[in-house]
């Protein structure tokens, strides 16, 4: 395999706009490719394109009628039909919204392509993780489901076990739900608990029917929870949940909007505690997937320039085994490019200044404390399905 990652990316997908008063800003795509580039990190990947995913791609996930809809809708934004989650107040349509999803969901695609192929140990597409989007509807901001098409080309180019690790904070529902009945995929997802956030599923009760029985875990986590609880929950179920379960692929998808400063949830994680959880997921690939294949994507995050652009540019130089020292500071080319875009003063550093700690599920849990008790729950429904102690 390559020694170097590969970086999908495009500039035509700053066009997944859904209008200037929506939370997801595509500038957020933008100022992430370029802190890439300030940090150099684009010289140290291969960075490219991929086609759209066409038709017969997108049908491996998503119905032919929604497919449809969302091509009707994307000539004619004023006809949108709203029985397919498309011109709602989370999904609005816009014009070229097929071309542009599409073209999302084929980097992620050809991220899967590349690392299965041989042609990269780790492949990156931040622009991706649109982990809600149903097979019939579009749903929290998503469009076309793009970690469920790449998980679904992998099976068919012949994997056999696929693990899939979503961090953001919201609930991986729309990938759960492709998988819900297929042993050959592993969903795990840490968000916070539906009660408190969209999209209210994702409880620890949910793992899989039939055939596929004991391959959804769902971790779903206190509102309030910070980098010491964040890190405990997913070191107490993950690792442990990867070594059985030895994934041909690993896929991730690194949300950002787990952060202190993100408007729409209500965790209370750091930079520094994402980093630290992306730092663990390429060590997972390379200890328990095939020859370390990692797929890596985005999702949320909605502090669209202190934390995003910073989060995921931590994803590319980890990935490419060219990690950014979090005491870095920002190179003030790129602070005046946010500036010029934004009329807001980026981050300094490449740190919030946290060195976060935690304590091992294994040295012992608090019955009466909130995180070690949905740890535990997590563990009773999900590991004895699996041929695992709780």
């Amino acid at each position: 395999m390559s020694g170097r990652a590969q970086l999908m990316w495009d500039e035509a997908v700053t066009g997944y706009d859904f209008g200037s008063s929506h939370p997801m800003d595509p500038v957020r795509l933008a100022l992430t490719m370029g802190l890439v580039r300030a940090f150099g990190l684009d010289g140290k990947v291969d960075v490219r394109s991929a086609k759209a995913a066409g038709d017969s791609t997108l049908r491996l996930v998503h119905r032919a009628d929604y497919v449809a809809a969302v091509r009707a809708a994307s000539a004619d934004p004023g006809s949108a039909d709203q029985a397919y989650g498309l011109g709602t107040v989370d999904d609005p349509a816009f014009a070229r919204m097929h071309e542009v999803s599409a073209l999302i969901a084929g980097l992620s695609v050809g991220a899967a392509e590349a690392v299965w192929r041989g042609e990269s140990t780790h492949a990156v597409n931040f622009t991706g993780g649109l982990h809600h989007a149903m097979p019939g509807a579009a749903s929290g901001f998503c469009v076309y489901n793009d970690p469920a098409l790449a998980i679904a080309r992998l099976l068919e180019l012949g994997a056999e076990r696929v693990a899939y690790v979503d961090v953001d904070v919201h609930h991986g529902d729309g990938v759960q739900a492709a998988f819900w009945e297929d042993p050959r995929v592993l969903t795990v997802s840490l968000h916070e608990h539906p009660r408190t956030l969209f999209p209210q599923t994702g409880w620890a009760e949910e793992t899989g029917a039939g055939p596929g029985e004991g391959g959804a875990v769902n971790l779903p986590l206190p509102a309030g929870t910070g980098d010491a609880g964040w890190l405990r929950a997913f070191h107490a179920v993950v690792p442990e949940l990867l070594e059985d379960f030895r994934p041909q692929v690993l896929v991730t998808q690194h949300g950002a909007d787990t952060h202190f400063e993100d408007p729409l949830a209500h965790l209370a994680v750091s930079l520094d505690a994402q980093r630290a959880v992306m730092t663990a997921c390429h060590e997972l690939a390379h200890s328990y997937a095939d020859n370390g294949r990692w797929v890596a994507l985005g999702g949320g995050g909605y502090a669209v320039v202190d934390v995003v652009p910073r989060s995921w540019t931590h994803l590319v130089g980890i990935a490419a085994h060219a990690p950014v020292d979090p005491e870095s500071m920002i190179p003030a080319s790129w602070r005046d490019e946010v500036y010029a875009r934004t009329r807001q003063l980026g981050p300094a550093r490449m740190t919030d200044g946290r060195a976060p700690a935690w304590k091992p599920w294994e040295d012992g849990y608090d019955p009466a404390d909130r995180l070690d008790q949905a740890v535990l729950a997590t563990r009773r429904a999900a590991f004895p399905l699996r041929g695992l102690l709780a």
